[in-house]
């Protein structure tokens, strides 16, 4: 059988995947040389990365180093309101909306590219709702204003495609998240923001095509958020720790222009069941990176 010289096959906990041969999963399998990473022209510092360590760790897909550093990035949030019912009825019980109005709380589509990372480049898309922290002690509205300036969200995902195995796999069976493989363009720079996301028969899931909301430049480490996001692995409640360093960033609120193409798909299925009302707000990240920590239990209260 004929092998295909530009990629490598890796073992994830058991499982075969391609990686791009001479990538920097193939070369240092999550240990990167962040030197290396600084003489790559689409960096344009690692200094976030030096103040973070890794740590070597069991996970259900091996041994394996955390976080994973995403060094180039860039992202997209369509952010809609929609009733507070239709998303408890697609969250589980022991997870509440984080409401703006009584009856109403937040769902999000989300679209990200990922140019250099520690598991090389992929796209990801995500369909997510805002919720109450898992033990949450704050007033609502204070997790309200905190989520909505973007500092420190909590989500729960009901999709999260991805364009490769890897990043499937490790989302997958490492932290829990609901991740396929599909076709998935991301592109995004200062004018415009589009993404595509394929069905199982070529066709459109989700699209997006908006303009790119004007861009404020942050220093690295000037603006740093965070992003809990729940999941349940074999009944044991976990949270994975997402840190993003906001490098240029944008916001519109009630947004001109944005045109969301719901298809058919399963992000598609996912986004009408939660029966969103209005578009409230876009965020776009033209420069940005990451630290994805591997989840961690967590306690939730039952309900």
């Amino acid at each position: 059988m004929a092998t295909d010289p530009t990629t490598v096959t890796v073992d994830l906990g058991g499982r075969a995947v391609t990686v791009p041969a001479g990538g920097l999963y193939d070369r240092y399998r999550m240990e990167t040389d962040l030197d290396d990473v600084a003489a790559d022209p689409r960096v344009s510092s690692v200094d976030f990365f030096r103040k973070l360590s890794k740590t070597r760790v069991e996970s259900p897909i091996g041994p394996t180093l955390t976080p994973n550093f995403y060094y180039a990035m860039s992202s997209a949030r369509v952010t809609m309101i929609a009733p507070s019912k239709a998303i408890r009825r697609r969250i589980p019980a022991e997870l509440s909306p984080l409401e703006i109005a009584p009856g109403l709380g937040l769902v999000s589509v989300m679209f990200f590219r990922y140019d250099v990372c520690d598991i090389d480049f992929y796209t990801e898309a995500a369909v997510g709702v805002a919720v109450r922290p898992a033990r949450h002690g704050s007033l609502a509205i204070a997790d309200l204003g905190s989520a909505l300036a973007n500092e420190n969200l909590h989500s729960y995902v009901l999709s999260l495609p991805v364009n490769t195995d890897i990043a499937q796999v490790r989302g997958h069976d490492g932290y829990g998240f609901p991740k396929w493989v599909t076709g998935l363009d991301v592109d995004i720079d200062e004018n415009r923001s589009t993404a595509r996301v394929a069905n199982d028969a070529g066709g459109v899931d989700v699209a997006l095509s908006a303009p790119t909301p004007k861009q404020k430049q942050y220093a690295s480490g000037a603006k740093v958020s965070t992003l809990n996001s729940y999941t349940r692995v074999d009944g044991v409640w976990q949270s994975t720790l997402n840190q993003t360093n906001t490098l240029a960033t944008g916001t519109s609120l009630f947004p001109r222009g944005v045109e969301l193409t719901i298809g058919e798909g399963r992000m598609a299925d996912d986004l009408r069941a939660l029966r969103p009302i209005r578009t409230v707000q876009l965020d776009v990240n033209t420069r940005a990176q990451a630290a994805l920590h591997m989840p961690v239990p967590v306690s939730v209260a039952t309900r």
